[in-house]
């Protein structure tokens, strides 16, 4: 199976070595998206602002794929405090409509560029 590189310049160019997303057959995979502004300026402040630019730049690369949000099978979110699980649950909510995808939501020390979450995706392309 061939793997297809997704680039896309509605969100932020990779800060390392990897792409924004990968296809391979019918499968796309984002790479965890950080609240990144496409010029690569940081979303600071409150965090459904950061969530948000999170998902609007896994959006970005999911449609540079040929998917959408609909198409979402799996989601990992990761995020350096769980206090703020809830706040990111009602912003998620608002860009998922069931059937909503699997999910996987997890704390961690620290992020790139010291983000507060980052999230990531994998999309079944139709």
């Amino acid at each position: 199976m061939k793997k297809q590189v997704i680039r896309t310049d509605k969100a932020p160019g990779a800060v390392g070595p990897y792409s924004q997303g990968i296809r391979a057959g019918q499968f796309l995979f984002t790479s965890g998206q950080i609240p990144l502004t496409p010029a690569g300026e940081m979303v600071r402040g409150d965090i459904e602002s950061a969530a948000r630019q999170a998902l609007s730049n896994v959006e970005s690369i999911l449609v540079a794929g040929g998917a959408s949000m609909a198409d979402v099978v799996k989601v990992t979110v990761f995020l350096t405090n769980m206090g703020d699980f809830a706040a990111v649950n009602q912003v998620y909510a608002e860009r998922f409509k069931e059937p909503f995808p699997a999910r996987s939501a997890i704390q961690v020390v620290r992020l790139p560029l010291d983000a507060p979450l980052e999230i990531e995706a994998v999309a079944l392309v139709p």
